[in-house]
């Protein structure tokens, strides 16, 4: 440690790390460990029920404020499969592409949405037309058009006096929280440069077949960029959107590269990528992806350097702040699953106690186009401005031929 360390800081601030886990403070909030009793049961329909959909469904019924009225899926199967589990009535499982419409006329209050990003603003807008809550995944779009019909679609919502929620679990966590409030105080002096980081394994990428219909299973369609929006916008997106989160600003131009390493592809995303984004006043963000399968550790982290120390946001391992007389540490546990309970309790809290400013909608709008502009500009190889993207407004298109309607 520095010399100039400020032991008494020292001691305060690993205290409150040591003495918040001990607490608990740090595992989560009453998500994580809901009360039997609530106001009311909110009607909810689930729409995707592949892997992600049937185990965040699990936890909306553990939290105990919600019942599952309908289901839909694409394939009648799953449908079946966690209706079943769910104990919802076989009139209410609804299939093929269109079957999320008739959940929505089927009498829910509230709808989650965990289908490909390329289907989110099409079912959000019409959830939220029809008067319905909505809790959904991220990336809420893979294309600018999408992103603006989302926003545009959360201002109708506050409009209604409707929640909309983006679920995005490492801003829910203490200790991160306290990490970020350290960054935004004085303790780092000015802030001169940022590292995002996102390394996975990536996901099968099986040989494209007549229809799309096989790429809707299992999570390939995030091989397919129309789709999913890339790996960056798919799987570093937490990492950016902490950055954005800490930052309180979007980056101005982006440049960089990016390219197909995985044997044997069939889709067109890249799976790695370095990218390094402009701000306003001259901050520099680099940004590193990966999705190999290549025995490297999965890391969604981000480091935020200024003049007198740095700060570490991080969804596995540890969340720091170190400066000349400050020190901050603590783990962050069980992220993906306490991270996603916090936000199933607090969409409950802001539709019973009519919270309506939908605040998560603007950051993850943000953050799309953020990593759209990081994707377009290291594909391209160019300079890209923000507002240049904002200005082509290109839209990417899924061929559905030959699908179910």
């Amino acid at each position: 440690m520095n010399t100039l360390l400020n032991r008494r800081n020292f001691i305060k601030t690993t205290s409150l790390a040591t003495s918040a886990s001990a607490l608990g403070l740090f595992a989560g909030s009453s998500a994580a460990n809901p009360s039997s009793v609530r106001e009311r049961k909110i009607k909810l329909g689930l729409v995707g029920c592949g892997g992600r959909g049937s185990w965040i469904a699990r936890l909306f019924q553990e939290h105990g404020g919600y019942e599952f009225h309908a289901v839909a899926d694409y394939f009648p199967a799953s449908a079946d499969r966690v209706g079943e589990a769910l104990s919802v009535d076989k009139a209410r499982r609804f299939s093929t592409l269109s079957g999320y419409k008739r959940l929505i006329e089927s009498g829910v209050e509230a709808v989650v949405l965990e289908v490909p990003p390329y289907f989110f603003p099409e079912q959000a807008r019409a959830a939220v037309a029809a008067g319905l809550h909505v809790y959904m995944a991220k990336p809420v779009a893979a294309d600018v058009p999408g992103c603006l019909t989302i926003q545009e679609a959360a201002r109708l919502a506050t409009s209604k006096h409707r929640s909309f929620l983006v679920d995005y679990q490492l801003p829910t966590d203490p200790a991160n929280q306290e990490v970020r409030q350290r960054i935004q105080g004085e303790g780092l002096g000015k802030i001169a440069q940022v590292y995002t980081v996102g390394i996975g394994s990536g996901f099968a990428d099986p040989p494209l077949k007549d229809t799309i219909e096989d790429r809707l299973r299992g999570l390939i369609w995030v091989n397919d960029i129309a789709m999913g929006c890339d790996y960056i916008g798919n799987y570093d997106i937490h990492a950016i959107d902490a950055a954005l989160w800490a930052l309180g600003r979007t980056p101005v131009a982006a440049m960089g590269v990016s390219r197909v390493s995985r044997p044997e592809p069939h889709g067109d995303a890249h799976d790695v990528c370095s990218v390094v984004y402009e701000y306003a006043d001259g901050l520099v963000h680099n940004h590193f992806g990966q999705a190999l399968k290549n025995q490297n550790k999965d890391a969604i982290a981000c480091t935020i350097h200024g003049q007198k120390g740095f700060g570490v946001l991080n969804y596995w391992g540890t969340a720091e702040f170190r400066s000349f007389d400050d020190l901050f540490r603590a783990e962050v546990t069980n992220l993906y699953e306490a991270g996603a309970s916090r936000n199933i309790d607090r969409f409950y809290r802001n539709i019973t106690h009519g919270d309506f400013g939908n605040d998560t909608v603007s950051r993850a709008v943000d953050g799309v186009l953020t990593c759209i502009l990081g994707r377009d500009a290291a594909a391209r190889r160019v300079r890209l401005t923000m507002d240049q993207l904002l200005a082509e407004n290109r839209r990417l298109e899924v061929d559905l031929k030959g699908l179910k309607a």
